[in-house]
């Protein structure tokens, strides 16, 4: 993401003398936060905005959500176990019973659990890991604007260029292929995938796994169409390959169902979950898996945080949104409605150029213009609203609200989306 607000503030001092020059949200949203509440965030000077960024999609059951915050409290008076590396607790008993319950049975899903560690790298890193060891093989296949994470082996399967810098070594034992629409929609992609694996010339070995994203994120909100994460689908299974879904960002209702491929009818051999199964913004990751996948050797992978106690009770307690289907057939109603919005911005802007992008509460606005994304978002920052953006040249002004946000806040958080785009606008067409 690149940043154009001004971070010289004076209430920003400390950060600017004590925090690395790596801090980078800092910059973009300049001002010390102080209190939130679902879809609204505070400074300590009192003033309001509106959250169109969730935590990077952390925050999908809103900023301090009550329900949650209430299991969370009563665990800790009752001193409830917080840190317990992979040892049995109640805590995690009870988020993999409720797991199973909501979430794998109803989709006949029999799939092992793993924690991996609190970030989504480390999700990832566990199903790369595991992937390669279970085929015996050493190529991934990844996309092109894909992010999977900051780790080395996270990097060697994202796309991005000025991420894939930061490693400072050579990424290897990836090989990078179109994503869904990359050459345009009369490209089947996936035709150009199979002719690489089917040619013995072409230069590229049988990989041990597909790893993908149905929703590109930090790609810049790219949607793979359901047939198109079907043919992967097939291909994977004819030629053995597995099948890994990053759901890290694009999962946990942000696209409207639970897993965003549950309506594309695919079922992956290993998913990877973070951000949001944590339910309050607290760090959980998950690694699913296919039973007979479950290959691991006792502490093969591990790491002192897997078992973060606090994040098992609110993630158990998030997992109640999706019991009743009520939560979903709200984010379906506010989805299309923000699909509405957006497009009527791009009408009424035909000079930029622009295009709607996205499912579910996972939309955005690409602009062409060179760093009209960063102008827009820095307005609607200074008019009240949150929004980052994304794809390898931040041109895409993200819409990510918190999927529990309330109709009066998404509609006045569009409405200043709007009046953003139209002042950007202004300055660039004479």
């Amino acid at each position: 993401m690149v940043h154009v607000a001004d971070e010289k503030k004076p209430e920003l001092h400390v950060f600017e003398k004590l925090e690395s020059e790596v801090r980078s949200y800092c910059r973009s949203f300049p001002t010390v936060f102080a209190k939130a509440r679902n879809e609204k965030l505070w400074d300590r000077e009192g003033r309001e905005y509106i959250d169109f960024f969730a935590g990077a999609g952390t925050l999908n059951y809103g900023h301090n959500n009550p329900r949650i915050k209430q299991k969370l409290i009563e665990y800790l008076m009752n001193d409830g176990v917080t840190h317990s590396l992979d040892m049995a607790t109640e805590a995690k008993e009870g988020l993999l019973q409720k797991f199973e319950q909501m979430i794998l049975s109803p989709r006949g899903m029999d799939y092992k659990v793993m924690f991996p560690g609190p970030t989504g790298a480390n999700s990832v890193e566990s199903a790369l890991k595991l992937a390669r060891k279970i085929t015996g093989r050493q190529t991934v296949i990844s996309f092109t604007n894909a992010f999977h994470g900051m780790t080395l082996g996270a990097l060697a399967v994202t796309g991005n260029k000025f991420k894939r810098q930061g490693a400072g070594v050579p990424l290897h034992y990836t090989v990078s292929m179109p994503f869904d629409g990359y050459y345009g929609e009369e490209v089947d992609t996936t035709e150009y995938i199979e002719r690489y694996l089917e040619d013995n010339g072409s230069g590229v070995s049988l990989p041990a796994a597909i790893i993908l994203e149905t929703v590109q994120g930090e790609g810049g909100i790219n949607v793979a169409s359901f047939e198109w994460l079907r043919r992967i689908e097939d291909i994977c299974r004819r030629y053995e390959i597995l099948l890994i879904v990053d759901d890290i960002q694009a999962g946990c209702g942000r696209t409207g169902t639970f897993f965003s491929f549950d309506e594309a009818g695919i079922t992956p051999d290993i998913i990877c979950l973070s951000k949001a199964i944590g339910g309050f913004g607290l760090p959980l990751a998950l690694t699913l898996f296919r039973s007979d996948l479950d290959i691991w050797e006792p502490g093969e992978h591990n790491g002192t945080f897997r078992g973060n106690n606090l994040a098992f009770i609110a993630a158990a307690e998030a997992l109640d949104y999706w019991e009743s289907g009520s939560l979903e057939k709200e984010v379906s109603a506010k989805s299309e409605r923000v699909r509405q919005r957006l497009e009527e911005i791009v009408r009424s802007n035909p000079s930029l150029q622009a295009a709607r992008r996205g499912r579910g509460l996972f939309q955005g606005i690409a602009f062409p213009q060179p760093g009209m994304a960063e102008e827009v978002c820095a307005e609607a920052f200074q008019r009240g609203l949150i929004m980052e953006t994304s794809g390898p040249d931040s041109e895409v002004a993200k819409v990510m609200p918190p999927l529990t946000v309330g109709h009066e806040a998404l509609e006045r958080g569009l409405d200043i989306f709007r009046d953003s785009v139209d002042a950007v606008s202004r300055r660039h067409v004479k």
